[in-house]
């Protein structure tokens, strides 16, 4: 087992998996050294009650031009092309048409007038109509789109991705989390629950320093999220505070998950969509029985997720049983049970959902996109430039830096040691 590499791929998501199947496919040497023990990043599919959820990213965005469509059909794994359920709402909800209608108006205007506040401010939330009656509305699906309520969004950057998105959003029944996991080539050397501790220039390239020993490349692609690259987790020289500083320009929002369980029959048809509070910047939306299945998955955007992070599972669980109640009867409350309940933000080797840039900010993805003496290469969602947000982004992102790691790689040959570093031990090799 050698421990010198062309590249070294620190961070095993759609990012990393993205950079080492361009790396595999063209013969360069690499490792792909991951914190946690599994593959996959916030992209996680897990068998709750029997069935594949997806705990972090779910839907195929721009489904037409997402490199994860193909992959997964090279791979066998069916991709459902119907309209998502959230285009459709519960009958039981009929009542509500014509505030939903309102509530969808006020929502379309707030971006209609982004495009204005783009010029000046840059500050989401000057879009908001003052004392307007839907801005809770407004608020919530701000939250879901970008994690951040409106005052931290750089308007610039949320049109970026609006004009960008084809609207079609597609589906993978067996889960986009073991999709991504599955797609690393199996010939890929990965060391994972190996988290980078440390990254030094040397005179060939890098060193990597972790809790099992040291290993050298020629390059190194961080795919890392931007909260572990703009903390303190990872020592990095002092010439990559403008990257770092980058980062933390493009925080990660709050997205949590609830799961329930439908206990017994209801009046929940499969395959359908409802909405919290209207009002309520806090609500969530309620994708119910997917697929079927005898679950509801709520997502909490924002302040919604506020709740799960602050006050913990439980008080999440009351949050959401009590919207439900509301929408579909008192009634449903003792048909549904808790399931599972993520917690992103608190994720040491994550610390949260997807990048929003701060107002004035749009051009940090631009700035950490960039290589560090083609040396030091920086991949993942925050650094696509309208795909951000997206597992599709973040892959892309992969094959981009890895594109470009190849190129320096092949321009800069390392020397021969006459004394091996350590070793990294075989721990975790899948």
């Amino acid at each position: 087992m050698t421990s010198e590499f062309d590249v070294i791929v620190v961070g095993g998501g759609a990012a990393g998996i993205g950079a080492v199947r361009r790396l595999v496919d063209s013969g360069t040497s690499c490792l792909l050294l991951e914190a946690s023990q599994r593959l996959g990043g916030r992209a996680y599919t897990q068998d709750l009650g029997g069935y594949p959820l997806d705990l972090g990213c779910e839907w195929l965005h721009s489904g037409d031009r997402n490199a994860w469509v193909d992959i997964a059909e090279a791979s066998g794994f069916p991709v459902d092309r119907g309209d998502p359920p959230w285009a459709k709402a519960h009958p039981s909800q009929d009542v509500n048409k014509d505030d939903r209608e309102a509530a969808w108006r006020a929502y379309g205007d707030w971006e209609g007038r982004l495009r204005a506040v783009a010029r000046g401010t840059d500050r989401a939330s000057d879009a908001l109509e003052p004392g307007g009656p839907w801005n809770g509305y407004v608020r919530a699906i701000a939250g879901f789109m970008s994690g951040v309520a409106p005052e931290g969004i750089s308007a610039t950057d949320y049109l970026a991705y609006d004009d960008a998105s084809t609207g079609k959003n597609w589906h993978l029944p067996l889960g986009y989390g073991t999709l991504v996991a599955a797609s690393l080539p199996s010939s890929a050397t990965v060391r994972l629950a190996t988290p980078a501790e440390r990254i030094d220039l040397t005179g060939y390239g890098v060193e990597v320093t972790t809790r099992a020993g040291a290993v050298r490349a020629k390059a190194a692609i961080l795919t890392v999220s931007t909260v572990v690259l703009a903390g303190d987790a990872i020592r990095l020289p002092p010439e990559v505070d403008p990257w770092r500083e980058a980062a933390a320009a493009l925080p990660l929002g709050r997205n949590e998950k609830i799961f329930l369980e439908i206990g017994r029959d209801t009046a929940f048809g499969p395959d359908t969509h409802a909405y919290g509070n209207l009002r309520d910047p806090r609500s969530a939306a309620y994708s119910i029985r997917p697929n079927g299945w005898p679950v509801i998955e709520a997502f909490l955007g924002g302040e919604g997720a506020r709740i799960l992070d602050e006050a913990g599972p439980a008080a999440g669980f009351d949050f959401v049983s009590a919207e439900l109640a509301a929408l579909f009867g008192s009634g449903v409350a003792s048909a549904i049970h808790p399931l599972a309940a993520t917690s992103w933000s608190r994720m040491a080797s994550i610390g949260g959902a997807y990048s929003c840039a701060l107002p004035g900010q749009s051009d940090a993805r631009a700035r950490l996109a960039q290589p560090f003496e083609d040396r030091l290469f920086f991949a993942g969602e925050a650094t696509h430039l309208f795909d951000f947000t997206t597992a599709h982004g973040a892959h892309d992102s992969g094959q981009r830096a890895a594109d470009e790691a190849m190129a320096a790689v092949r321009a800069r040959p390392i020397p021969a040691r006459k004394v091996p570093p350590a070793v990294v031990p075989a721990r975790g090799v899948r």
